[in-house]
């Protein structure tokens, strides 16, 4: 049994932000993290990959070369907590114990929850951008697309980025009007949503996308099924239960998304399963020596890598003031940002936080698409990630 002052679990954007924070202190307390991947991945490119502008290659980089110095990396995945014995144990089968507990293991993709996808996906037709071995078969599928349906869509659960469903969708409207068969094609959207986006200030200008491409729209409308063999996607009416089949060349799918079962089955979780715990702190409601932030935490903000750049300052922030015997001061507001790539060199940057209240950071309307803001996601915003956020310094 190993004794961690600080043990954060999860090596992902939350976990190596909120350790690299850490170690940047005057003082900094020791810090274990517990992950096994071996590489890392900057995820809000792959839209772009989908699209056919980078290689997948540019999103990937060594975990190794990331882990803070100091902080002591075990390369295991947790198989369980016990927060009323300060303590998780590993699929290795070690026992790790801790002063305070970080969980930030970010969010399950369930797969399994639509009949008739396994095997499947990156065949037939069947792509999507939500895991790096699937992201290339967007573009690969898109190039071969001469006529018929392409149909994106958006599960019944919460998700990460819920922008990126219409993202590549977009994007592939731009790509076959460039290549002349955007009139034998049509780019459909079947989303679990009640609209095309959660806060009205943003989804105005996206109606208007929308109508301009000529986009299909089905709303409240959940894949539950494939066809592979007659290249049908059945979905379930969320109001009604009807069921539509819809023919397809192309399917983009995202996913149903939910807490990772480790934390499901834990004390650590609420009734629908995600880490419990304040929405301004961030400290658990029932266990206060543990914190949560990233897609696996409740609190009710959108699940981006813009939300944890500010998460982790008020967790780092929270965690000492509790060490120190201090009030717990650091406040987060729900802030997330959604850079909605509307086309090829366009995009509308949205900025929100709880309530969806508008919180931009530049001196001009963020709802009208631009290249400045489209050249920021994509070349801007990964520098500021591999070379600020993970090193703690922004």
């Amino acid at each position: 049994m190993a004794h961690h002052p600080i043990l954060i679990v999860g090596a992902g954007t939350a976990g190596i932000t909120v350790a690299a924070r850490l170690r940047n202190l005057p003082n900094p307390p020791e810090v274990a993290i517990v992950d096994p991947s071996e590489k890392h991945f900057y995820q809000p490119i792959w839209t772009l990959v989908g699209g056919g502008v980078f290689p997948r290659e540019v999103s990937m980089r060594d975990q190794a070369d990331y882990i803070p110095s100091g902080v002591t990396w075990i390369k295991d995945a947790v198989a369980g907590f016990d927060p009323d014995a300060k303590s998780v144990t590993t699929r290795g089968g070690d026992t790790l114990t801790y002063d305070q507990l970080v969980v930030c293991i970010g969010i399950q993709l369930d797969w399994h929850k639509i009949d008739g996808l396994q095997g499947h996906l990156g065949k037939d037709g069947i792509c999507s951008n939500y895991t790096y071995d699937s992201v290339e078969s967007t573009w690969r599928f898109l190039q071969g697309m001469r006529s018929g349906n392409a149909v994106f869509t958006f599960p019944d659960s919460p998700i990460k980025c819920a922008g990126a469903p219409q993202k590549i969708m977009y994007l592939a409207d731009d790509h076959l009007r460039r290549r002349g068969v955007r009139g034998q094609c049509n780019v459909i959207f079947a989303s679990a949503g009640a609209g095309i986006f959660g806060v009205e200030y943003y989804a105005a200008p996206l109606r208007k996308v929308i109508a301009r491409k000529g986009v299909e729209t089905h709303f409240r409308s959940s894949l539950v099924a494939v066809r592979p063999q007659s290249k049908e996607a059945v979905f379930k009416n969320l109001d009604t239960g009807a069921e539509l089949a819809l023919k397809y060349e192309l399917l983009h799918v995202v996913p149903p998304q939910s807490a990772p079962d480790v934390v499901k089955q834990s004390p650590l979780a609420n009734a629908a399963g995600w880490v419990d715990v304040d929405q301004h702190t961030l400290q658990h409601v029932r266990y206060p020596d543990v914190f949560s932030l990233g897609d696996c935490s409740s609190a009710p903000n959108s699940k981006t890598g813009a939300a944890i750049r500010k998460q982790a300052p008020v967790v780092v922030e929270n965690l000492v003031a509790l060490r120190t015997g201090r009030e717990l001061a650091g406040h987060y507001d729900g802030y997330a940002s959604c850079p909605l790539v509307t086309g090829y060199g366009k995009l509308i940057l949205a900025e929100f936080g709880y309530g969806g209240v508008p919180m931009e950071s530049f001196p001009f309307d963020q709802r009208q698409e631009r290249y400045s803001m489209y050249a920021l996601k994509a070349y801007g915003l990964p520098e500021l990630y591999w070379n600020g956020m993970l090193r703690g310094r922004m």
